[in-house]
């Protein structure tokens, strides 16, 4: 059951370059797929109510369909990761293929952001043994996580599970910015500070808990 939410440990270790969990005893709310008009300014005001900084992955086409959403996300002190350009499995795709994909979304942050971005997460979250090499080819760090939520099932006792039994202290959490989730993501940030709280937990800034 914990293989569901959690990647198993042996999966971690043969990809040691890959950032799995927080790096300090803090935890790092994550959200891909964005930026998107109808999750992205609920998720952010609920994160200036519980001022914490998240990490957003976000998707090419959709910086550049929605660009002054991404401006929002970084005037609010969030940083902005690699998604890809079309959010397609680059496992599928040829070694030219997968750099074009993270080359035109850097292209989109670096004119939106005003700065490369420096870490990357795959779409879907797959990857081969390809992936370590663009990441050196285009100087980032391929981010994976810790706690997947399942919120883009849009059912929030689901999210309510993977939270209550397998959250730790240096958890890296997945939710999305996306329609998929749209009707409880506010809910599902509830209940993730609800249980850090109760915890004695803490959320950290992304360059404290990928330092």
């Amino acid at each position: 059951m914990k293989a569901f939410y959690t990647p198993p440990k042996i999966l971690q270790k043969m990809f040691p370059n890959f950032m799995w969990e927080s790096k300090v005893n803090k935890i790092l709310l994550t959200f891909d797929d964005g930026p998107n008009l109808d999750t992205t300014e609920k998720i952010l005001e609920r994160l200036r109510k519980y001022n914490i900084k998240a990490l957003f992955f976000c998707v090419g086409e959709n910086i550049k369909k929605h660009h002054d959403l991404i401006e929002k996300i970084i005037a609010e002190g969030h940083m902005v990761g690699n998604h890809s350009y079309s959010h397609k499995n680059i496992t599928f795709m040829s070694k030219s293929k997968i750099d074009e994909q993270i080359k035109l979304c850097s292209s989109m942050i670096q004119e939106y952001c005003r700065s490369s971005p420096q870490y990357f997460r795959p779409p879907h979250g797959r990857f081969d043994l390809r992936t370590n090499s663009f990441m050196k080819k285009h100087q980032l760090t391929n981010v994976m996580w810790s706690l997947l939520t399942y919120d883009y099932k849009n059912d929030l006792n689901i999210v309510k599970f993977a939270v209550q039994n397998y959250i730790t202290k240096n958890s890296i959490i997945v939710l999305h910015d996306s329609n998929k989730s749209k009707d409880i993501i506010c809910s599902s940030i509830d209940s993730i500070v609800e249980e850090v709280d109760k915890r004695g937990f803490e959320f950290g800034e992304t360059s404290e808990c990928l330092r």
